[in-house]
């Protein structure tokens, strides 16, 4: 029997919070992959996991001992229109753990069937999107950017249709919570304001203990947002459903749903099949982030104390301070992926001159980062003398260092990594998986393991698509 040392904290919530459930058993559980580092790390026993019992309960047709299964209810504004609730239509938290580096970490089944928050759905996820948010999740991981993990996928042995009859999967996802901007909406919607000031109380509690009260706690996320916001326009990541639901106050990325890592750089790259308007195009990311945290700040604002306009002021200033906190992150980091160190007065100049030549040329993000530290990237440009013109004001700026070559290479090596996982390898994956072959799913998240290393084996997963692999389009999955 699968034994988890669970201590369940949102459990002890009152039943506002959430909805407790039941399992909803498959015919067939098998499973396809157990992130075995991982459950190490949770203190889990492997044996157990891949079990039979072990399998039973990754794929939410059994409950170990201790678990309180619930879903949680939430809110949330979606592409701009606001649901007073939405809630987890197709996820269950079977509990929480503390790993063994003293963090409290939830563990959810996504796909594991209806929930009192399904709102008409069937609760389930097909292979494509449990393989896709595995695969992605744990890459943004190995990037050591804040993320929900990947723990295991499960096949369920039943087929779920969408637009035809596809495999069914499920996920078991690993996060620090499940605490979302959205939470805040919720409570915030129905004036209830006894449940909000538990929530605030929680949640600084879980992610921010030294945050002094609502404003405190406003502050924080605003700064873990910022930091983040940042790491995904590092790597290029197009986050594609930045609904406020989707939008954690611990600042980890949270719903990997249509997203996708650029190509060939462009500011308005857009990939979500459901984003019609470019709401979350790759240069929106930072605004977007603001108005969602606006939107929490809204939410927060009857906590803040009793002269309102004194509290509005106060969070105006912070939300505003976001802008600072931003761009000094940004230019460190694009500043580290052009080698640099010192900061110059012209070093914005200089990065935003690189990416408008790069959109001009059409040239890969990753490989062109990439290449400023082995001396060719020249190559990724149609036309090299664009990149020359631009490499001369580079080479002059290097040589302000005072630093190595070396040491300057080894710089960007660490923040442009040589793999991502690029749209169409994905798709690939996915397409082998249904047909029974997870050969290049287990290749994949090999390679993605160690992104920041050049391995001659992984070579042919850093080539952009041709034009007949190219993929335009992510979609949901749901």
């Amino acid at each position: 029997m699968l034994r988890i040392a669970f201590d369940n904290t949102f459990a002890r919530l009152p039943d506002a919070f959430y909805a407790r459930i039941s399992p909803n058993p498959v015919s067939a559980p098998k499973l396809v992959a157990l992130n075995e580092t991982l459950a190490l790390e949770l203190g889990l026993d492997v044996a157990q996991l891949q079990s039979r019992s072990g399998i039973a309960v990754l794929s939410g047709s059994a409950v170990p001992e201790g678990a309180e299964p619930l879903a949680q209810a939430y809110a949330g504004h979606q592409f701009g229109g606001f649901s007073p609730q939405l809630g987890d239509g197709r996820a269950m938290l079977l509990g929480e753990v503390v790993d063994t580096n003293g963090v409290r970490q939830d563990i959810q089944l996504k796909g594991s069937g209806r929930t009192p928050y399904s709102r008409g759905g069937d609760g389930r996820a097909w292979l494509g999107p449990v393989l896709r948010e595995y695969v992605i999740s744990e890459a943004m991981a190995a990037m050591g950017i804040p993320t929900t993990r990947a723990l295991a996928a499960v096949t369920t042995g039943q087929d779920v249709m969408r637009e035809s009859a596809l495999p069914g999967a499920v996920l078991t996802r690993i996060a620090s919570s499940h605490i979302r901007v959205g939470s805040f909406q919720y409570f915030a919607a129905r004036r209830d304001l006894a449940s909000l000031e538990i929530l605030t109380d929680y949640t600084i509690t879980r992610h921010y203990p030294d945050a002094d009260g609502p404003m405190g706690l406003f502050a924080a996320v605003v700064a873990a947002q910022a930091k983040l916001i940042v790491r995904w326009m590092g790597v290029g990541f197009i986050h594609g459903v930045m609904n406020t639901d989707n939008t954690h106050v611990g600042g980890i990325t949270i719903d990997y749903g249509p997203c996708a890592f650029m190509d060939s750089y462009h500011p308005a790259r857009l990939y979500s099949s459901i984003d019609r308007n470019g709401r979350y195009a790759f240069s929106q990311q930072p605004e977007i982030i603001v108005w969602n945290l606006a939107q929490l700040a809204t939410s927060l604002i009857a906590l803040m104390g009793a002269d309102t306009d004194a509290s509005v002021k106060g969070a105006t200033e912070v939300l505003h301070g976001f802008a600072d906190l931003y761009h000094g992150a940004w230019l460190e980091q694009f500043r580290a992926k052009l080698g640099l160190k010192l900061a110059r007065s012209g070093d914005a100049a200089l990065i935003n001159d690189l990416l408008e030549r790069m959109a001009a040329q059409q040239a890969d993000f990753t490989n062109t980062f990439r290449a400023l530290a082995d001396g060719n990237a020249r190559e990724q440009f149609a036309d090299p003398a664009v990149f020359d013109d631009w490499n001369s004001r580079w080479q002059a700026r290097l040589a302000q260092e005072g630093s190595t070559l070396e040491a300057q290479q080894t710089l960007i090596r660490k923040t442009s990594p040589a793999l991502i996982p690029r749209n169409h390898r994905v798709e690939e994956m996915i397409e082998a998986a249904v047909a029974g072959d997870y050969g290049p799913f287990e290749r994949l998240n090999a390679a993605l393991a160690n992104p920041f290393e050049d391995a001659v084996e992984y070579d042919d997963l850093r080539r952009p698509p041709t034009e007949e692999e190219e993929v335009t389009q992510t979609f949901c999955g749901t």
